[in-house]
């Protein structure tokens, strides 16, 4: 009577390839221009009492917004 009673899982289906290779790149490619790309707009109009506070909070402040947005891929 136990042995009937076992359930079958079926297995998790496998991610498709466009999920498993083409969506990290994008993302790092997405996260890494967006985090290039804030920081040199915050050196470009450097003035002279920030020093190197505008581009620390900048970059972090960019690195933050990438990974709330691309976090869940």
């Amino acid at each position: 009577q136990d042995v009937l009673d076992i359930e079958v899982k079926p297995k998790p289906s496998r991610p498709r390839w466009y999920e498993r290779h083409v969506q990290p790149c994008v993302a790092e490619l997405l996260g890494s221009a967006l985090f290039i790309f804030i920081g040199c707009l915050s050196v470009l109009e450097d003035s002279g009492g920030t020093g190197r506070l505008q581009p620390a909070l900048a970059h972090g402040l960019a690195l933050g917004v990438t990974v709330a947005v691309l976090g869940d891929i």
